[in-house]
């Protein structure tokens, strides 16, 4: 699409930080944490879980064989992406929009409201329309970003990522793609045990297992309640009870979410600034100390394994 060239929507990471500092500014109750397992012991730190955010590569000659099946009459929200680089904010849009009685900010409340009854096509052209919103979602990228191409132009399958949720919704796991014609319902889950959770990670391992044994490129994240209110109250309580192994329990909580909202702010402060003056003062020294080619090989050598491990996370459509 050539017109997204202009549409003002900038590129967003896949980091928990990012995405927290989204919802905070959205006005919701509600935090991202990184899960690199599916299994029951590695969510039930972050239960409950609304929603899982799941970043994977698009290759074009990969055939996707669709598991479920598609809701053409699904009542809830459910809005298509019509701009390039708004996919993270639209997977977000597409999941807190669905989470019952969900506070939220004043402006969000109305777009949602404002856009009930409308199809896909015209929730997601409402959606990226919203200044507001535009501004919270480009407000963690550098104030002044150069862009060295179009994004409309074709993109090799090393670049192109894309982000959908799963979450449930009317007793069955949903699948929330932008680029999908409709949400396709999963089956129905069990009430008991670990409830749609389950079921969602049945779905997301038999995607992953479509794409070449070995691959990579995948990311998930959990949406859940932030935890730090309640930890607050737990602690102030074994406190006023004199419990002082539950205190300790909560106080040590209380630290490792502080530790990383603080990770989180630092993080964030480095996205907001422009460091193309540092960077350019550094290129220019380097060169005149005959040491800018060094630097460029363990450069490469540095993305050529942080892609090993966990696959660039940039979200480019």
């Amino acid at each position: 699409m050539a017109e997204d060239f202009q549409s003002g929507w900038q590129l967003t990471e896949s980091d928990p930080g990012v995405f927290s500092e989204l919802l905070k500014r959205l006005g919701t109750p509600l935090v991202v944490d990184d899960l690199y397992s599916l299994d029951a012991a590695s969510l039930a730190e972050h239960q409950p879980i609304h929603a899982f955010i799941f970043l994977f590569q698009w290759v074009p000659s990969h055939r996707e064989t669709i598991t479920g099946q598609y809701d053409h009459e699904f009542p809830g929200f459910f809005a298509h992406q019509v701009v390039n680089n708004a996919c993270a904010t639209l997977a977000v849009m597409n999941a807190i929009g669905n989470i019952p009685d969900l506070p939220m900010a004043p402006e969000l409340s109305d777009l949602i409201q404002f856009s009930t009854g409308m199809d896909p096509q015209s929730r997601g052209l409402v959606v990226t329309s919203s200044d507001w919103l535009r501004e919270a979602h480009n407000a963690l990228s550098p104030p002044s970003s150069i862009s060295l191409e179009d994004p409309s132009m074709h993109k090799t399958s090393d670049e192109a990522y894309h982000f959908i949720v799963y979450m449930p919704f009317m007793s069955s796991v949903y699948e929330f793609d932008g680029l999908k014609e409709a949400p396709i319902r999963h089956d129905a889950y069990d009430e008991l045990g670990e409830g749609w959770v389950a079921k969602a990670r049945e779905v997301i391992e038999a995607r992953i297992q479509t794409y070449p044994p070995g691959s990579l490129n995948f990311s998930l994240l959990a949406l859940h309640n932030d935890p730090v209110p309640g930890l607050q109250k737990q602690l102030a309580e074994a406190q006023i009870f004199g419990n002082a192994v539950l205190a300790a329990e909560a106080s040590a909580k209380l630290d490792r979410e502080t530790h990383k909202r603080q990770q989180w702010a630092f993080e964030n402060s480095l996205r907001r600034h422009n460091h193309i003056g540092l960077i350019h003062g550094l290129l220019k020294a380097l060169a005149k100390a005959g040491k800018l080619d060094g630097a460029k090989d363990n450069a490469k050598k540095a993305l050529a394994e942080r892609r090993a491990k966990k696959g660039d996370s940039m979200d480019e459509e």
